[in-house]
């Protein structure tokens, strides 16, 4: 099995999201020791925002792609294909002004690629990437899970719950800490109903795990 491990916090060793997709890792990783992991910081290894250049090579309109075409294409390949040899993706993803960091929208945006994470047809769009597991370390400094108001403000979970849907992945999983930024007592009781959360969150089978068996 592969897990692709995912950070976009710019607070290195200051980030609770990053400490928790740590922990998520290393707890598959007790629960499931056949896994294989690669590493993506997008805070360190972040892709350009999307572009005329990086749609370029997609779209087709000239012969010859221009040479910033050729190399923004071949970012997108190469975290496109990354992504799809993943079974289980885990994914560090704090609010910063409700919503997600820009460097993990920027690779989102690379991995939405026609005929690599979905295709279009007459009854509409369809996910060409089911049969992942993504975990998300959803961490955030206020409350917005408890009232309608806070639940209207985020668009966090909710992106991410679209974005990986559209791709056709089906099997997403929160781990959330909220509150980290309301005093010490409030970020202790985040993290220990996050950590709660990771050990049911890492327990379960993949998604794909009984058919990765039998290819095996």
């Amino acid at each position: 099995m592969k897990l692709l491990h995912v950070d976009s916090s710019v607070l290195g060793g200051n980030s609770v999201s990053r400490q928790l997709t740590a922990e998520i890792v290393a707890d598959w990783r007790n629960a499931h020791p056949n896994t294989s992991v690669e590493y993506l910081d997008l805070a360190v290894d972040t892709p350009n925002h999307f572009s005329a250049d990086a749609l370029g090579i997609k779209v087709g309109v000239q012969a010859e792609p221009t040479e910033a075409q050729r190399r923004e294409n071949e970012v997108s390949e190469r975290l496109v294909t990354q992504f799809l040899a993943a079974d289980v993706i885990v994914v560090g993803a704090p609010l910063y002004n409700f919503t997600v960091p820009t460097q993990l929208k920027a690779w989102i945006d690379r991995l939405a690629q026609a005929g690599r994470t979905f295709k279009y047809t007459d009854k509409g769009p369809v996910g060409l990437a089911g049969g992942k597991t993504v975990i998300v370390a959803s961490t955030r400094g206020g409350l917005y899970s408890t009232s309608e108001g806070g639940q209207a403000m985020e668009h966090q979970e909710s992106y991410l719950k679209v974005i990986f849907g559209f791709f056709g992945i089906t099997d997403v999983r929160f781990v959330r800490a909220e509150g980290i930024g309301m005093g010490d007592a409030a970020k202790a009781a985040a993290l220990s109903a996050a950590r709660a959360a990771i050990a049911v969150a890492t327990a379960g089978k993949a998604a794909n795990q009984d058919q990765a068996a039998l290819a095996a």
